[in-house]
Protein backbone atom coordinates (compact mmCIF):
# COMPACT_ATOMS: atom_id res chain seq x y z
CA UNK A 1 0.00 0.00 0.00
CA UNK A 2 2.83 2.40 0.76
CA UNK A 3 4.38 2.30 -2.75
CA UNK A 4 0.95 3.04 -4.26
CA UNK A 5 0.48 6.07 -2.03
CA UNK A 6 3.96 7.29 -2.90
CA UNK A 7 3.24 7.00 -6.64
CA UNK A 8 -0.08 8.82 -6.20
CA UNK A 9 1.67 11.55 -4.23
CA UNK A 10 4.41 11.85 -6.89
CA UNK A 11 1.75 12.08 -9.64
CA UNK A 12 -0.16 14.78 -7.71
CA UNK A 13 3.03 16.78 -7.16
CA UNK A 14 3.92 16.48 -10.86
CA UNK A 15 0.44 17.61 -11.89
CA UNK A 16 0.61 20.49 -9.40
CA UNK A 17 3.99 21.59 -10.76
CA UNK A 18 2.71 21.42 -14.33
CA UNK A 19 -0.37 23.48 -13.47
CA UNK A 20 1.78 25.99 -11.59
CA UNK A 21 4.12 26.28 -14.58
CA UNK A 22 1.13 26.80 -16.90
CA UNK A 23 -0.33 29.48 -14.61
CA UNK A 24 3.05 31.24 -14.53
CA UNK A 25 3.26 31.11 -18.31
CA UNK A 26 -0.22 32.58 -18.60
CA UNK A 27 0.72 35.31 -16.13
CA UNK A 28 3.82 36.17 -18.20
CA UNK A 29 1.67 36.34 -21.34
CA UNK A 30 -0.72 38.74 -19.62
CA UNK A 31 2.24 40.89 -18.54
CA UNK A 32 3.50 40.83 -22.14
CA UNK A 33 0.05 41.96 -23.33
CA UNK A 34 0.17 44.87 -20.88
CA UNK A 35 3.65 45.85 -22.09
CA UNK A 36 2.76 45.63 -25.77
CA UNK A 37 -0.44 47.60 -25.19
CA UNK A 38 1.55 50.34 -23.48
CA UNK A 39 3.92 50.37 -26.47
CA UNK A 40 1.00 50.54 -28.88
CA UNK A 41 -0.59 53.38 -26.92
CA UNK A 42 2.72 55.27 -26.98
CA UNK A 43 3.04 54.85 -30.76
CA UNK A 44 -0.57 55.90 -31.35
CA UNK A 45 -0.09 58.96 -29.16
CA UNK A 46 3.13 59.83 -30.96
CA UNK A 47 1.45 59.52 -34.36
CA UNK A 48 -1.48 61.71 -33.28
CA UNK A 49 0.84 64.29 -31.72
CA UNK A 50 3.04 64.53 -34.80
CA UNK A 51 -0.02 64.78 -37.06
CA UNK A 52 -1.52 67.48 -34.85
CA UNK A 53 1.76 69.40 -34.77
CA UNK A 54 2.07 69.19 -38.54
CA UNK A 55 -1.55 70.33 -38.96
CA UNK A 56 -0.94 73.45 -36.87
CA UNK A 57 2.46 74.28 -38.40
CA UNK A 58 1.02 76.15 -41.38
CA UNK A 59 2.86 73.91 -43.84
CA UNK A 60 -0.32 72.27 -45.15
CA UNK A 61 -3.13 73.99 -46.97
CA UNK A 62 -6.04 75.08 -44.70
CA UNK A 63 -8.44 72.28 -45.70
CA UNK A 64 -5.83 69.55 -45.15
CA UNK A 65 -4.81 71.16 -41.86
CA UNK A 66 -8.38 71.11 -40.57
CA UNK A 67 -8.99 67.49 -41.61
CA UNK A 68 -5.71 66.31 -40.08
CA UNK A 69 -6.07 68.38 -36.91
CA UNK A 70 -9.63 67.20 -36.21
CA UNK A 71 -8.75 63.54 -36.77
CA UNK A 72 -5.62 63.77 -34.61
CA UNK A 73 -7.47 65.62 -31.87
CA UNK A 74 -10.29 63.06 -31.91
CA UNK A 75 -7.75 60.22 -31.69
CA UNK A 76 -6.03 61.81 -28.70
CA UNK A 77 -9.29 62.57 -26.87
CA UNK A 78 -11.21 59.36 -27.66
CA UNK A 79 -12.61 57.23 -24.88
CA UNK A 80 -11.29 53.67 -24.73
CA UNK A 81 -14.44 52.21 -26.36
CA UNK A 82 -14.15 54.58 -29.33
CA UNK A 83 -10.37 54.65 -29.65
CA UNK A 84 -10.03 52.07 -32.42
CA UNK A 85 -12.52 53.97 -34.59
CA UNK A 86 -10.83 57.32 -33.90
CA UNK A 87 -7.39 55.89 -34.72
CA UNK A 88 -8.76 54.39 -37.94
CA UNK A 89 -10.20 57.79 -38.83
CA UNK A 90 -6.76 59.33 -38.28
CA UNK A 91 -5.23 56.74 -40.62
CA UNK A 92 -7.81 57.61 -43.26
CA UNK A 93 -7.18 61.34 -42.78
CA UNK A 94 -3.43 60.82 -43.16
CA UNK A 95 -4.01 58.86 -46.38
CA UNK A 96 -6.34 61.58 -47.67
CA UNK A 97 -3.96 64.44 -46.86
CA UNK A 98 -0.86 62.65 -48.13
CA UNK A 99 -2.47 60.87 -51.08
CA UNK A 100 -0.22 62.63 -53.57
CA UNK A 101 3.58 62.64 -53.48
CA UNK A 102 3.40 66.35 -54.34
CA UNK A 103 1.84 67.06 -50.94
CA UNK A 104 4.67 65.23 -49.19
CA UNK A 105 7.24 67.17 -51.24
CA UNK A 106 5.51 70.45 -50.37
CA UNK A 107 5.80 69.60 -46.68
CA UNK A 108 9.48 68.63 -47.06
CA UNK A 109 10.31 71.88 -48.86
CA UNK A 110 8.83 74.08 -46.12
CA UNK A 111 11.15 75.32 -43.35
CA UNK A 112 11.40 72.50 -40.81
CA UNK A 113 9.30 70.32 -43.06
CA UNK A 114 11.95 67.70 -43.70
CA UNK A 115 12.17 66.89 -39.99
CA UNK A 116 8.38 66.94 -39.57
CA UNK A 117 7.86 64.65 -42.56
CA UNK A 118 10.53 62.26 -41.30
CA UNK A 119 9.00 62.17 -37.83
CA UNK A 120 5.53 61.52 -39.27
CA UNK A 121 6.90 58.79 -41.54
CA UNK A 122 8.53 57.06 -38.58
CA UNK A 123 5.36 57.38 -36.52
CA UNK A 124 3.09 55.88 -39.18
CA UNK A 125 5.57 53.03 -39.77
CA UNK A 126 5.76 52.08 -36.09
CA UNK A 127 2.01 51.88 -35.43
CA UNK A 128 1.43 48.72 -37.53
CA UNK A 129 4.44 47.03 -35.93
CA UNK A 130 3.28 47.88 -32.42
CA UNK A 131 -0.24 46.67 -33.23
CA UNK A 132 1.14 43.43 -34.67
CA UNK A 133 3.25 42.80 -31.53
CA UNK A 134 0.21 43.43 -29.34
CA UNK A 135 -2.10 41.21 -31.38
CA UNK A 136 0.51 38.41 -31.45
CA UNK A 137 0.71 38.49 -27.65
CA UNK A 138 -3.10 38.48 -27.44
CA UNK A 139 -3.26 35.50 -29.81
CA UNK A 140 -0.76 33.51 -27.74
CA UNK A 141 -2.68 34.19 -24.53
CA UNK A 142 -6.00 33.31 -26.15
CA UNK A 143 -4.65 30.00 -27.45
CA UNK A 144 -3.37 29.08 -23.99
CA UNK A 145 -6.60 30.16 -22.29
CA UNK A 146 -8.63 27.92 -24.60
CA UNK A 147 -6.95 24.77 -23.26
CA UNK A 148 -9.18 22.63 -21.06
CA UNK A 149 -6.70 22.54 -18.19
CA UNK A 150 -6.68 26.35 -18.02
CA UNK A 151 -10.48 26.55 -17.99
CA UNK A 152 -11.07 23.62 -15.62
CA UNK A 153 -8.58 24.76 -13.03
CA UNK A 154 -9.29 28.46 -13.58
CA UNK A 155 -5.61 29.21 -14.09
CA UNK A 156 -6.37 32.60 -15.64
CA UNK A 157 -7.87 33.80 -12.38
CA UNK A 158 -9.98 36.92 -12.81
CA UNK A 159 -7.94 38.37 -15.67
CA UNK A 160 -10.16 39.66 -18.47
CA UNK A 161 -10.09 37.79 -21.75
CA UNK A 162 -7.48 39.53 -23.94
CA UNK A 163 -8.83 41.49 -26.89
CA UNK A 164 -6.97 42.25 -30.09
CA UNK A 165 -6.63 45.86 -31.22
CA UNK A 166 -8.35 46.13 -34.58
CA UNK A 167 -7.92 49.32 -36.54
CA UNK A 168 -7.04 50.62 -39.97
CA UNK A 169 -3.32 51.34 -39.72
CA UNK A 170 -2.32 51.41 -43.36
CA UNK A 171 0.16 54.26 -43.85
CA UNK A 172 -0.12 56.80 -46.67
CA UNK A 173 1.73 55.28 -49.66
CA UNK A 174 3.23 58.62 -50.73
CA UNK A 175 4.76 59.09 -47.29
CA UNK A 176 6.16 55.58 -46.94
CA UNK A 177 7.33 55.15 -50.56
CA UNK A 178 9.43 58.31 -50.35
CA UNK A 179 11.17 57.15 -47.17
CA UNK A 180 11.88 53.62 -48.38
Amino acid sequence: MTPTLIWILVALVAIGLYLSWTAGRLDRLHARIDATRAGLDAQLLRRASVAQELATSGVLDPAASIVLYEAAHAARQAEEEQREVAESDLSQALRAVFAEPAQVEAVREAPGGEAAAHELTEAVRRVPMARRFHNDAVGAARRLRQHRKVRWFRLAGHAPFPMAYEMDDEPPPALVDRAA
